[in-house]
């Protein structure tokens, strides 16, 4: 692969399209799994063919310099990995758009006087895990290697995994394109905009247990029917987020054991993810999910257990640097955002900022999320723009 100046966002996604391609028409691409370690081989090659040098850290981060890296790079980026069944921009565009975008400016000519990266931020979904933005996570300290990474796993090394701050120190500025995820843009009318923050978000595991049993030979009168109980609790999600306006909350897993058609389960499972403008919006929620979920499990004569999985406080991006953006491309508008991602992790380290391209649809984690092609290139022209404006 030679020097990318014919390089598109279209063409670079349409080489990924069959990576992780799932039966329902969406894209499924765990981290570290078969379809993430082949995004990542297709990323070292791209990144080496416009004459970038590639480096793995011990999180598995994958960064693409030009130049010496130095405590005054600018690097920009996101993830290769997605949801089940996820879009095909999730992660991929933020990516795909700085190739191009280092691609267009090596081939112009532009001589950096700060060194510019591209980085892959490892296992930003949490699919795997659980841990959401694993790899920024890591890199910052922010999590324990020996507690989130199992044993015996081959694609870390869970003795060297953890706080690098070598790589840290490495990284002056920090931006990040994504595609919006949501209709902020759409209701503005505008192609890109500049993010301001990102709500609080956790996540955590509900646990419903009862007393498993034969479907054909209990009476409805005398089950402990935990899957019963997890409906309820449900609902009771549903309604602790309606009663406090601007919260998301979002069962999005459910899991009963054993798990067969002619059995009555013995233990429900459930992921909780809660979003809200502050820290203890989100908490004071969970705690009237937790005591409503409680009262509905007991209703069924079932135990209720909840235990916390990954947090992230409310993020506030650096305003300077916003304004800086937000100068490079001659105003635009700035919007909050309710997703979660390593820019905001990598925020209460170092300067950071957002990108969104807008979303027709407003929809993500889905494989309706889309661009037009108009705005993907508007993307990637206003990138080109901030990485020259930040490197010069």
């Amino acid at each position: 692969m030679s020097v990318v100046a014919d390089l598109t966002v279209l063409g670079l996604l349409g080489e990924l399209d069959d990576i992780g391609r799932d039966e329902r028409g969406g894209w499924t691409r765990p981290g570290f799994g078969p379809a993430d370690l082949q995004l990542r081989a297709w990323f070292v090659e791209c990144a080496t063919g416009i004459g970038l040098d590639v480096v793995a850290d011990r999180n598995g981060n994958l960064w693409a310099w030009w130049g010496a890296p130095g405590p005054d790079s600018v690097v920009t980026g996101s993830h290769l990995d997605s949801v089940p069944g996820g879009g095909r921009l999730d992660g991929p565009l933020g990516v795909v758009s700085a190739l191009v975008a280092v691609g267009r400016l090596r081939a112009s000519g532009f001589a950096p006087i700060r060194p510019l990266a591209v980085a892959v931020l490892a296992e930003e979904e949490g699919s795997r895990f659980g841990i959401a933005c694993l790899g920024s996570r890591l890199l910052t300290g922010a999590v324990d290697p020996l507690a989130v990474l199992p044993e015996g796993f081959d694609g870390l090394d869970r003795d060297r995994a953890g706080r690098d701050d070598a790589t840290l120190s490495r990284i002056g500025r920090f931006v990040e394109l994504h595609v919006e995820q949501g209709r902020g843009l759409v209701d503005l009318d505008a192609p890109v905009g500049l993010a301001t923050g990102i709500l609080a978000h956790g996540r955590w595991r509900l646990t419903i247990t009862g007393r498993g049993d034969h479907a054909g030979s209990t009476r409805m009168a005398d089950r402990t029917d935990p899957v019963v109980a997890a409906a309820r609790v449900v609902l009771a999600v549903e309604e602790a987020a309606l009663a406090v306006p601007g919260t998301r909350a979002t069962v999005g897993r459910i899991e009963a054991v054993p798990g067969g058609t002619n059995v009555i389960a013995s233990r429900v499972e459930l992921s909780l993810d809660v979003r809200a403008e502050d820290g203890g919006t989100v908490r004071a929620v969970v705690a009237r999910i937790a005591e409503s979920a409680a009262l509905a499990a007991a209703r069924n004569g079932c135990g209720f257990a909840i235990e916390a999985g990954s947090w992230s406080d409310e993020v506030v991006f650096d305003p300077t640097l916003r304004s800086q953006l937000d100068a490079a491309l001659g105003g635009v508008p700035a919007l909050p955002t309710g997703a979660g991602h390593d820019a905001g992790v990598l925020a209460a380290h170092l300067p950071t900022a957002m990108l969104f391209v807008r979303n027709p649809t407003g929809v993500s984690h889905a494989p309706e999320e889309d661009a037009s092609e108009a705005d993907l290139n508007a993307g990637v022209d206003a990138l080109e723009q901030i990485l020259r404006d930040l490197a010069s």
